[in-house]
């Protein structure tokens, strides 16, 4: 009976460890790489969550080709130190650190206010920070607190400096989603998990409207010279899990460095959105390894879209007068 178990227990190991060499291999293979050399002189850009992982590296990337780079961040202590080290190996000392929790609405617009008030244009935003794991709390708005910063937060950010991308267009949104939307449901009647919540669909969900969101925003801002895309990562490896229990997350992590997307392989379909001429028009998009992916049927229904978007408005409290369209 326990040679059993044993032998059972190394056949589990086995399967595992094959999908996981696997999972390495593929990663490697499908890796896409912006290969443009494009400068960014003049330009500025603001990074979400842009003191760690795939922001972290985007920042590098932009600051290296001479861009404004604004890292937006709620850690300023891990911010700062983001900063030095940018200016230190790039050169470029046009980097800024500002304040935003997109847990707080009220940060949310404290900070556009800043951005507002202090920058002449807005070149490209990038919607990067995200939280994962299955921690079940609400905000001090009343909304999820995961879904509050994966996108409710991003939505009323995008939304406050419209204005400013119109007029520095041409311009770019860059919202970082997930392939895991796909595992996501848009219930109008849940959308903040009023109905009770299941702690794995979360990130799932966010992470769908995000994408729902991105394409509304396409629609929206046709004919403005304001493009809004989508993008894959990768199954990278980052802090996103930085919520999940210590055990959890430290097997994880081990996990995430053996066979996971490196924050620079990871960061690439960002960067090519957010730099790329090849992109320059295209707007309404979902991409993964720097091309063009397919995303779920619903991301891509107007009607619900337009519906959608009405709810994420009163979600976060949007004025009529702030509503651009």
């Amino acid at each position: 009976m326990e040679y059993e178990l044993l032998w059972k227990f190394v056949t589990y190991i086995y399967y595992i460890g094959g999908l996981l060499l696997i999972l390495k291999v593929y990663n490697t293979v499908t890796a896409g790489v912006c290969k443009t050399d494009k400068r960014l002189d003049g330009q500025v850009i603001i990074v979400t969550g842009s003191n760690t992982g795939i922001g972290k590296t985007a920042a590098f990337d932009f600051a290296k080709r001479g861009a404004k780079v604004i890292l937006a961040c709620r850690d300023l202590v891990k911010a700062h130190k983001t900063k030095d080290e940018i200016v230190e190996i790039t050169n470029n000392k046009n980097v800024v650190v500002r304040h935003l929790d997109l847990s707080s609405l009220k940060s949310v617009r404290q900070f556009a206010s800043e951005i507002i008030a202090t920058e002449n244009r807005l070149d490209v935003l990038v919607n990067n920070a995200g939280l994962g794991g299955i921690v079940d709390k609400k905000t001090e708005d009343g909304l999820e607190w995961a879904l509050q910063v994966n996108h409710y937060g991003h939505f009323l950010l995008t939304n406050l400096l419209i204005d400013l991308l119109k007029k520095s267009a041409p311009s770019r949104i860059v919202h970082v989603s997930s392939m895991m939307h796909w595992l996501g449901r848009l219930d109008f009647d849940n959308m903040n998990f009023e109905k009770g919540i299941n702690g794995f669909m979360i990130y799932n969900v966010s992470k769908l409207y995000n994408i729902i969101g991105s394409n509304e925003f396409a629609r929206r801002l046709e004919g403005t010279g304001v493009t809004s895309n989508s993008l894959h990562p990768g199954i990278v490896h980052t802090e996103i899990m930085r919520e999940v229990p210590f055990l959890i997350r430290q097997f994880v992590n081990k996990m995430l460095q053996l066979f996971f997307k490196s924050p620079e392989e990871g960061a690439q379909t960002t960067i090519y959105l957010a730099v790329n001429d090849e992109v320059t028009n295209v707007s309404g998009k979902y991409y993964s390894d720097c091309q063009e992916a397919y995303s779920s049927s619903i991301t891509k229904d107007k009607e619900a879209g337009k519906k959608f978007w009405d709810k994420c408005c009163d979600f976060v409290h949007l004025k009529p007068e702030e509503r651009f369209i």
